[in-house]
């Protein structure tokens, strides 16, 4: 399971372009920025980024990077444990 992170690109002053180029370093993860994500109200007040369509958010870019590594390795063992 690749899992599709997606980036809004108004919310990039929240410190989120930095989460999104480290993120696409990993080719196992497909990376997508776009123009607006539709959270206009969340975008405005911090960082965030969708993770398989939910929405990962936390008080700083530093903390999301974290939380959106964290629940990729949590699915990735649903994974695990659904296919053994």
């Amino acid at each position: 399971m690749r899992p599709i992170i997606e980036f809004c690109a108004s919310n990039m002053h929240n410190g989120t372009e930095k989460v999104m180029k480290a993120l696409e370093q990993n080719p196992d993860f497909d990376v997508i920025e776009y123009g607006c994500l539709g959270n206009c109200g969340q975008c405005y007040m911090e960082p965030y980024a969708l993770l398989n369509g939910e929405i990962i958010a936390a008080e700083n870019a530093d903390l999301l990077h974290e939380l959106i590594l964290a629940k990729i390795k949590d699915i990735e063992a649903m994974y695990d444990l659904l296919s053994d």
